[in-house]
């Protein structure tokens, strides 16, 4: 029985109407196995219920002095008990995949999610939210998907049985087919309780996540200015409140367990003392007997089942909601004209093919600020506002974040493609941005230049452009085991055992590696000194020379390296030259790259100070920078 590979290859449009729809929906996603599992379960169960016929005819064999009904029972005995064995293993097998496969097909469309909305994301929801709903959440999906397949097993084998011992004894039969809904039905009050104290835990867990990974994040920066007591009672005081809300948790759920031992036994208790009475009177032989408690006792299995999928339903309901909460979220309220309502991963896939294909022969448009990148040419965009040029850099990916309530603006074009119109993918092919902090995945350096990349910049040449030297020697020195090869050195989790400017040469390595048409590099040069910026201003124009490299910068270093210089100001090109002609003839300029707040133009350039002095502080207190 082979397993399908993961991950999928598409985890689907899932129903994001409402948490039941959502459920249903994964559980439709994957019916094969949820009837195999069904029917493993239905097959394990009735083997497990008819065990005590059989004993109970050997029994009364025995009691007949009848051998050869003796090795009949003990012959089905042996062959009900191998069907058991055998259908255990496979119902495991068949649920624990569903669980896996559940769980995975989730974490992939919070994946793609992540990967749509981009930085937009975390505007909308916390971060410790997103890492709640992609670990702890998805598990309870999982578990609850997995289980509805063994509920359905465990109610067809109690139908199974209610109706065998209805058609032999309709009173104790009546009993049977009555008796596990009523009990099923006694934990229903309880379920309103746990879930609210769940939903109560869950919340309350996400934030304590979040105030973790902020406290993680500025972890160096918290060391410098003596913050660590604080923020540790900070999270202490969250733990607890997360602890003790868990705690009520429990506590309502060891009552539900309490209730699916003692009301089942209860029961079995009654069916065979009215079973014994019959036995008495002489009704029903002793082998009858003990078929009958026997087959009471098993539905202890499934009221077990149906008491855990209450449980987990319960659960999954509360973690369903907050994935649809996080899966139905868009990128935005609304987009006007240029093709750009579009769907991601919508339109013309030939179209797209051509748009990656021609996209280094093609000028780079934004029509809301005016900006043009000429095909093949390297081009400067100057602003004194850290934060317009930031946000421009990130519509020139197309599809930018937008944050909640904010409406989208006329698409950036591509040769005249508009690029909010073509698939997510496509656009990412044809531009990538490379953030202004961009992130170090933890891992070895092959892996982290391990993207996917043209072929025509190998790993040592984008190294080297990126003046990366002194962070491979800092990897060696920090990985003993691989043996002085810097590619088999291990990065730390975000590249926290690195200086700032290290990180920031290893990623721009990583963006120069992948050697895409058209490049937007955000102030990639702002945590390293001007003798090291100056390097990489030569490397990157030797390497990038006949390709669309579009940079976001206020050095002169690397603007005295541009074919055109731009001038970003009030959200529009205001002025386009050569760094020399522009610092000659226009004094906004000048105030900008110069960061003198006295000429003309330059409280725009106080607020650029932020892509230089002050963003370079930051680093240098957050990461032990190189200044």
């Amino acid at each position: 029985m082979p397993l399908v590979p993961l991950p999928l290859p598409d985890p689907g449009s899932p129903d994001l109407s409402s948490p039941r729809g959502f459920l249903r929906w994964l559980g439709r996603s994957q019916l094969r196995g949820r009837l195999l599992a069904t029917l493993w379960s239905t097959l394990e169960l009735g083997a497990l219920a008819a065990l005590p016929v059989a004993i109970g005819r050997g029994v009364q064999a025995v009691v007949d002095r009848d051998t050869r009904a003796l090795l009949a029972a003990g012959l089905l005995a042996l062959l009900l008990s191998a069907l058991q064995t055998t259908m255990t293993v496979l119902v495991h097998r068949r649920s624990v995949w569903n669980w896996i496969h559940a769980a995975s097909q989730v974490r992939q469309l919070v994946a793609r999610q992540a990967s749509v909305l981009g930085g937009g994301l975390s505007r909308r929801i916390a971060t410790g939210e997103i890492v709640a709903v992609s670990s702890g959440d998805v598990e309870k999906i999982g578990w609850y998907v997995e289980l509805t397949a063994r509920l359905y097993g465990a109610v067809l084998a109690w139908l199974g049985v209610s109706i065998v011992v209805l058609w032999h004894q309709p009173g104790l039969g009546l009993a049977v087919l009555l008796g596990v809904p009523v009990l099923a039905a006694a934990v229903w009050p309880l379920l309103g309780p746990f879930e609210r104290r769940y939903t109560e835990q869950r919340a309350l867990g996400g934030k304590a996540s979040e105030l973790a990974a902020d406290t993680v994040a500025g972890l160096r920066v918290l060391r410098g200015i003596g913050g660590e007591e604080l923020f540790l009672r900070r999270y202490r005081a969250a733990s607890q409140r997360v602890r003790a809300a868990a705690v009520r948790t429990a506590r309502t759920w060891a009552v539900m367990q309490a209730q699916e031992v003692l009301l089942p036994g209860l029961f079995v208790i009654g069916v065979t003392w009215y079973g014994a009475r019959l036995a008495l009177d002489g009704s029903i032989g002793v082998g009858e007997l003990i078929a009958v408690y026997g087959a009471t006792a098993f539905l202890a299995a499934p009221l077990r089942v149906i008491g855990e999928a209450a449980h987990a339903w319960s659960v999954a309901r509360v973690s369903a909601g907050r994935a649809v909460k996080v899966l139905a979220l868009t990128r935005e309220e609304g987009l006007e004209g240029d093709g750009a309502s579009s769907p991601v991963g919508a339109g013309d896939g030939e179209g797209a093919v051509e748009l990656v294909r021609r996209a280094g022969r093609s000028d780079l448009h934004d029509p809301v600020s005016g900006l043009t990148a000429r095909a093949g040419r390297l081009t400067a965009v100057v602003c004194g506002d850290p934060d317009a040029a930031g946000e421009l850099a990130a519509r020139l990916g197309g599809r930018p974040a937008l944050a909640e309530g904010e409406r989208a603006k006329p698409s950036v074009r591509l040769g005249g493609t508009a690029l909010d119109g073509v698939p997510l993918a496509a656009a990412r092919a044809a531009v990538l941005v490379h953030d202004k902090e961009p992130v170090l995945l933890s891992g070895t350096l092959a892996g982290l230049l391990d993207v996917p990349r043209s072929g025509r910049v190998e790993p040592a040449e984008a190294l080297a452009a990126a003046r990366a030297e002194d962070a491979l020697e800092a990897l060696v020195e920090g990985s003993p085991e691989c043996a002085g090869d810097p590619m088999a050195a291990r990065i730390t989790e975000r590249g926290r055992s690195l200086s700032g400017g290290q990180r920031q040469r290893l990623a721009l390595a990583r963006s120069l590696v992948a050697d895409p048409p058209v490049l937007v590099l955000d102030e990639p040069t702002s945590a390293v000194d001007a003798h090291t910026e100056s390097r990489i201003a030569a490397g990157l124009r030797e390497l990038r020379a006949g390709r669309t490299t579009v940079v976001f910068a206020t050095s002169p270093l690397l603007l005295d390296r541009a074919d055109t210089v731009l001038l970003l100001q009030q959200g529009r090109i205001a002025a386009t030259g050569t760094h020399r002609e522009l610092m000659a003839a226009d004094p906004r300029y000048r105030a900008v790259v110069t960061r003198d707040e006295g000429a003309p133009g330059g409280a725009g350039a106080g607020a650029g100070t932020g892509a230089g002095d002050a963003g370079e502080a930051e680093v240098a207190v957050g990461s032990g920078g190189e200044q």
